[in-house]
């Protein structure tokens, strides 16, 4: 019951990644509240003001490690979270001006409401943050050379062709698969 229970949480988590707005929404409840360093406010105003953010941050990476859960009844649990994120911004030009790591912690109230998991509250409590003013950067192409896949927004990234047999051919050649990528949580959420 236990493990069942951390699974559906675990779930839940890793849905407001990718610049994915569908998987933002099914995150939080519609009546839910987020305290996010820059917004406070309705997570339905928070769900806004990040789909803006994805729009002027050309790379973000984010990472969610060391999950712990506290379960307080049948249909409300506590959960604290490790985030460590990386986020280049823009200029109006267009050129790079800086890169900043954020590391904190999501502090969340979940909600079981009609059988489904949600947020029902979330406060971001931030650890670290350092700025790393640059010059312009090289093009991307440029700057991953042979890297490759590199990772973009929402349905574009690589992510979103595991299992559908077309990692191979597609995006040349993603091996990374688990049956149990849902419940991984010791590393990168893409």
């Amino acid at each position: 019951m236990i493990a069942k229970r951390s699974a559906t949480v675990l779930s839940v988590l890793p849905r407001d990644r990718r610049a994915d707005e569908a998987g933002l929404r099914s995150s939080f409840w519609p009546d839910a509240q987020d305290v996010h360093g820059a917004y406070t406010g309705s997570a339905e105003g928070f769900i806004e003001f990040t789909l803006g953010v994805f729009k002027t941050e050309p790379r973000n990476i984010h990472q969610i490690t060391n999950v712990l859960i506290e379960f307080i009844s049948p249909a409300k649990q506590l959960s604290r979270a490790t985030s460590l994120r990386s986020n280049e911004g823009r200029t109006a030009a267009g050129s790079y001006v800086a890169r900043f790591l954020l590391c904190g912690r999501y502090c969340d109230h979940f909600q079981k409401r009609e059988g489904e998991w949600r947020i029902a509250d979330r406060t971001v409590v931030y650890d670290w943050l350092e700025e790393q003013t640059q010059q312009a950067a090289s093009p991307e192409i440029e700057r991953f050379g042979f890297r490759q896949p590199i990772g973009t927004s929402h349905s574009n990234d690589p992510v979103y062709t595991l299992g559908s047999g077309k990692e191979h051919e597609s995006r040349g050649g993603i091996a990374a698969r688990s049956a149990g990528a849902e419940l991984f949580f010791s590393g990168t959420w893409c």
